[in-house]
């Protein structure tokens, strides 16, 4: 039952902070600092769900790394109703039209989905860090290599693309 209250007390903040974050506010800032607190009651699920890796990496990469570079540039651009460009109208009603045709992709996707029941067998362990890397070393391997390969290569490809020549 505690888990239940916990699920919907984080779930109500997480849709308020959301619709926080899309509503007209005096300033940017609030809006991210709006969507920070939905990331925050997000890893709470997280943690609620026995992932505490997933929540512990959600927090220092969304919250930690993301959001802080949003605030950053948001207060480097000095962002006023002042200087913001009016909208059209046709631009509010299109992103109206595609708000609601995402809601209706969403209902029709949850409607088809079957709800999981508490007889279930849950196992205690399943989103702890050891478990992660059994199964990532184990079954996974090649993949886990070759992927970071790749991203060995983007950054030396990066650092060549950024490097100044010398004249």
């Amino acid at each position: 039952m505690g888990a239940e209250v916990g699920f919907w007390i984080l779930a109500v903040i997480a849709v308020i902070c959301a619709i926080l974050v899309v509503l007209p506010s005096s300033s940017p800032v609030t809006s991210v600092l709006a969507l920070i607190v939905a990331f925050f009651a997000i890893a709470g699920h997280y943690f609620m769900l026995n992932s505490q890796f997933l929540a512990a990496v959600h927090i220092i990469v969304y919250a930690g790394a993301i959001m802080v570079l949003f605030l950053y540039v948001i207060m480097m651009l000095n962002l006023n109703k002042d200087t913001e460009p009016n909208k059209n109208r046709t631009w509010q009603i299109g992103a109206g039209v595609a708000a609601t045709l995402l809601l209706v992709v969403l209902v029709a996707s949850v409607s088809g989905a079957s709800a999981v029941t508490g007889a279930a067998a849950v196992d205690d362990n399943i989103g702890l860090v050891e478990n992660l890397g059994k199964v990532l070393y184990r079954d996974y391997l090649l993949p886990f290599e070759v992927s970071a390969i790749l991203f060995l290569a983007g950054m030396v490809g990066a650092v060549m693309l950024g490097k100044r020549e010398i004249k």
